[in-house]
């Protein structure tokens, strides 16, 4: 009996080295390497697949930076967000109008760590304070419409009664909605005081009853309605119960 060997060849493993070929009689059959195959598929599909697109948001009413950075957990808080916009954004961060598209976490070559950026985050919502967003001013137009309803914005931070209905009823008849119109021939213009503007107000009725935030040109259609609706109120409780000359 032949001695027993002490060593035995180990088993090849074909499918790992590369190319192992099998015999079938004469012929031999190519075996390919699964392993590379996988591993080349695998980074086929990584390099086709598109880099994610850096993530946005339009700014809506009543917005601020500070809002907008803590509800998306933007890196940096409000600083990085306005930095990352500032060509957008203007000069001022508290001044944001609804409509401008922000970039939220821009990448930079040297951005830190996920890490160290959360660190640094809470240590600015610690200490930074949060840029107040100015209110949007109010546009009106500029006819006797808007005028009407500035005037009425104006009043009601006042406390001065009026209506539309009761202003224009009486611009109309007072002036046919003409700003510049002015009275020459009447017993105030014969005293030296001709009424003017939208509702027929003489000079010292318009100083008396100005109010202020308005201009001082008793021709300006804003501070005419107000200082006529001021002196209405004083003079007939609301310009609503002016039904004629007054």
């Amino acid at each position: 009996m032949p001695a027993k060997g002490k060593h035995r060849r180990p088993k090849s493993s074909s499918l790992t080295r590369g190319i192992a070929a099998a015999g079938t009689g004469g012929a031999v059959l190519v075996l390919p390497v699964l392993g590379a195959t996988t591993a080349g598929a695998a980074e086929a599909e990584a390099a086709a697949k598109p880099a994610a697109a850096p993530k946005t948001y339009v700014v809506v009413a009543g917005d601020t930076l500070s809002k907008i950075a803590r509800e998306h957990s933007v890196s940096g808080s409000w600083k990085k967000l306005y930095e990352d916009n500032r060509s957008a954004l203007g000069d001022d961060p508290k001044l944001i109008r609804p409509g401008v598209r922000l970039t939220l976490d821009k990448e930079d070559s040297g951005k830190p760590s996920k890490a160290s950026g959360e660190r640094a985050d809470r240590s600015e919502r610690k200490d930074a304070v949060e840029p107040a967003a100015a209110p949007a001013k109010k546009s009106y137009a500029n006819n006797l419409d808007g005028w009407i309803k500035e005037s009425l914005d104006i009043m009601a931070e006042r406390g001065i009664p009026g209506s539309y209905e009761g202003i224009h009823r009486n611009v109309m008849r007072e002036s046919s909605g003409n700003p510049l119109a002015i009275n020459n021939w009447d017993s105030n213009a014969t005293a030296g005081t001709p009424s003017k503007g939208l509702l027929q107000v003489i000079a010292p009725t318009f100083s008396a009853y100005h109010v202020p935030g308005t201009s001082l040109d008793s021709f300006d259609p804003v501070a005419n309605i107000t200082a006529a609706c001021n002196y209405a109120a004083d003079r007939y409780g609301s310009i609503d119960n002016v039904n004629g000359p007054y």
